[in-house]
This record gives structure tokens, sequence and C-alpha cells, in this order.
């Protein structure tokens, strides 16, 4: 028995080397982090992505794909077998089919294969016949990954910090109330802990709704099989002396519970391989939402980077084993701006992301700020307006499904304008007024070899994967 097991031992540990030798020289694979705050449109990229490497009319600016050398692309199985495929052809239908909708949002871990067929560049290429690289895409919800910053803090900072936010944002004084007569020392009941996680969660998606980014724990807005369970019942709590058994002495509990075999496990099994990571940004909704919006995202973002690029002594050491070596930071719904205005978007978006690009940039990593869609819902226009000319988008409308022009206001020239009162705490813009429209994708016509219209997604294929492809 123990010959046997020592036996089954190595011989994992041989296929594990083998199966490494040939990815590495023979058949080597991309994984690439999908990931993104609610309505960001992380569904819409990857469904539109495949679809535009699959039919590659429109993406001369992925390199492999002008010159030809992509001579095919399949979607094969993937190879995790616990993790749930993507469902891409839904997600197609949903947005080419006679009645184009949006399709449902990333609510789970998802994973998908495509193989590409890719003849080497260089001088040498002559010689060596085509090779296949896999492009594994990871799927997973933005919201899980915010539960990083939790790793570092113990429930008391946490709850204290959450307590702060909940004076400030929306739906956070119903919460407050909830704890206006509670005794934090009295013995657990089962159910005021169940309703007081409810309040919480309730509030959190008020804020989320509002434009708020740091919403945590991630999992209470999303808790998938987790719904109801006691890791997903606590809340945070005044700070109180407590005994054994006490709510506050539970829910600190709890909370260690929630970071021990929720969070822990999913950055172990799920970030221990990406390679490659795209983080989808609403910046334009977070301009909406006002400066306290802004700022809150600006902070997210320099926390959500330590997931990919920990430091030497980082508290995530011992969870994350390969780098991430390119991350690109994409601020989506460029489509609901003209072309003109998007420049102003794309500085925007370096800045708002500058800390976390500083700290990529430092570790090593290749970053990037862009404006993407990944699905163009709108076409441009341009009319008179007060003797001067307006630049607009039309589209049709997501409520009412009427077409309409429209002008969300003008970006400005300086990113600071913008990030100055988000950091000086305003409660709105003073100098200007910053809209948004929610818009349903437009009915297609697609040629054979072209994809879903886009902006810039052949540009932001090649930064992640152009290097791969040679």
């Amino acid at each position: 028995m123990v010959i046997g097991t020592i036996a089954d031992t190595l011989g994992r540990g041989i296929e594990s080397v083998t199966g490494a030798v040939s990815e590495t020289f023979f058949e080597p694979v991309v994984r690439l982090g999908v990931t993104g705050l609610s309505r960001a449109g992380k569904t819409v990229f990857i469904t539109s992505l495949v679809a535009n490497l699959l039919d590659r009319g429109r993406m001369p600016g992925l390199e492999a794909a002008q010159s030809g050398r992509i001579q095919a692309a399949f979607l094969q199985p993937q190879p995790d077998d616990t993790v749930p495929r993507f469902d891409f052809e839904t997600h197609l239908a949903a947005l080419t089919g006679p009645k184009p909708h949006w399709p449902d949002s990333t609510r789970h871990v998802s994973e998908l294969r495509l193989s590409l067929r890719v003849q080497p560049s260089g001088l040498l290429s002559g010689l060596s016949g085509p090779r296949t690289v896999h492009l594994d895409i990871v799927d997973y919800p933005g919201e899980w990954l915010l539960d990083l910053s939790l790793l570092d803090q113990g429930y008391a900072d946490w709850a204290a910090q959450a307590l702060d936010q909940a004076r400030s944002r929306p739906g956070g004084a119903e919460y407050l109330a909830h704890l206006a007569d509670l005794d934090p020392s009295a013995r657990l009941d089962e159910p005021q802990a169940q309703a007081l996680a409810r309040a919480y969660t309730a509030y959190l998606a008020a804020a989320r709704a509002a434009g708020f980014s740091d919403c945590t724990p991630g999992r209470f807005l999303l808790p998938g099989e987790l719904e109801g369970s006691p890791a997903l019942t606590f809340a945070p709590l005044p700070p109180s002396a407590s005994s054994r058994g006490s709510l506050a002495r539970e829910f600190a509990r709890r909370y260690e519970a929630y970071k021990a075999q929720v969070v822990k496990p999913f950055f172990r099994d799920h970030f221990a391989r990406i390679d490659r990571q795209i983080v989808l940004i609403d910046a334009l909704g977070a301009i909406h939402a006002g400066p306290p919006a802004v700022e809150d995202l600006r902070r997210t973002m320099a926390g959500i980077l330590r997931a990919f690029r920990p430091g030497r002594n980082s508290f995530l050491s011992t969870l994350v084993g390969r780098r991430t070596d390119k991350i690109l930071f994409a601020a989506t719904k460029a489509d609901h701006l003209h072309h003109s205005q998007h420049p102003k978007l794309t500085a925007i978006m370096e800045a708002l992301v500058r800390d976390a690009r500083d700290r990529a940039d430092f570790a090593g990593a290749a970053t990037r700020a862009m404006a993407i869609a990944a699905l163009r819902a709108t076409v441009e226009e341009t009319r008179s307006h007060d003797g001067g000319r307006l630049d607009l988008v039309r589209g049709t409308l997501l409520d009412g499904g009427k077409q309409a022009a429209f002008h969300p206001g003008d970006l400005p020239e300086d990113p600071n304008a913008l990030l100055v009162p988000a950091r000086q705490g305003q409660a709105a813009w003073l100098d200007g007024d910053f809209d948004v429209m929610r818009f349903a994708p437009a009915t297609l016509t697609l040629k054979p070899g072209e994809g879903p219209p886009h902006i810039r997604l052949d540009s932001a294929a090649e930064f992640l994967l152009g290097d791969r492809l040679r």
C-alpha cells in the first residue's frame, strides 16, 4: 500500500512536469483573467472578444489577425473540470439575435478555452509550421476581488471602517438605525443575526447602485451557493466588551471563517495561474455619480492591484504563485461618447488608476489604460446647436426602446478637474454636469468573417495577447 502510494505520487508528479514542459514548448497556454465591478460589462467583453477572435474581420489592431498569421480559431473544453463553462453561445445569441438584449451579468467564476492556430513570425518563421496557442479566459466577479482588503484586517478594524462609510453613503442610515438599540454583548440570537446581515446587504446594494465601488464583503452582493450560510451571516457592529457566545464575538468568529473558508480559497484556486489581466471599469458611471464615487473608485483600483502583484512581504505571498505580467485597465462604454471625447476618457482613466499603475510598474508588470466598447451600441452624428457644432451619439434606449441622440456633457481636458474635487471630498461637481444614458444593443447585420462591432477591442487584445501570438 505504501509503495503504491509512493508510485502514485511520483506518477502524478511526472505527469505535472510533463504537462508543464508540453505547455511551455509545444502548446503554450495564456490564462487571461477578466474582472470588473458591477455594470462594467465583463460578460459582453468576453463574448465579443471570443466572437471577434473566431471571425477576425474587425480586428486590424491585432497584428497576428491583420497579417493573417492566425490561421484558425476554435473552442475547446476548458481544462478545469470543476469550473463552470462560460456560456458563450447563449450570450452571443442574446447580443446578435433578431431581438438583441444584454446578457445576464457575471455571478460566479466561469472559464472558456479558445485555441488559436498561429504561424510564428520572425526570421525562422518559414522553417517551422503553425503552432497552437490556447487562450483560457477566466471570468470572475469584481465584487469578490474587493475582499482582498479583508485578509489584512481584523473584524474590529473592518467594522469600524464599514460603519464610518455607512454614515455618508446611501442606505447607510437605515442600517445604522438597526444598531440604535442593539447590545452587541448580548447573547447571540440567530434570527436577529440574520436580520442584521440582510439589513447590511441591503445597504451595500444601495451604495453600489449609487456608484460606490468598495462594498465589502463582496459575497454579500453575489453569494452564490453560500447564500444563508453562517459564513455570510454577520455584519459590522460598534466596539463593545463581549464574552463567549455573544453576538459580537460570534460575528467576529464568522468574519474570520469567511476569510479562511471563502476569500483565501478563491484567491488560491483562481489567481495562482493568471498570466494576463483586464480590469473593466465603468468610469462614466462613477463620474455621473459624483466626486465621492470617483474618489472611492480611485482608492478601490489602487487596492485591487495587490491581488495581481503582491509585494515580497505581502500577506498574499503564500496564496499567489504566478506573476501577472500584463494588466489592462479599461474604461468601458466608450460608445456612449463621441470619438472626439475618447482621448479625454482615456486620460481620466489613466489618472484614476495612477496609484495602481505605479505599483505595478514598480513590480515589473506592463500596464495600460484604455477606453473601449466591447460591443458598439451607438452611431455618431454632429448637429448644429447654439451657433456651434455638437457631437452626439445615437442609439436605442434600454427603457422604452425609442431612438435618441445624446450628449452626456464635455469631459474636462485636465483629469484633475475631476480628481481634485473628488480628493477634497466635494459632494457634487461645481463646473459640470455629466449624464449617462442606458442604451440597448443595436440590431446587427454581420458579414461573413466579421465579429460584432466594437471600439478598440483589437487594441486591447494586442496589448494582452500580441506577444504570445508571435
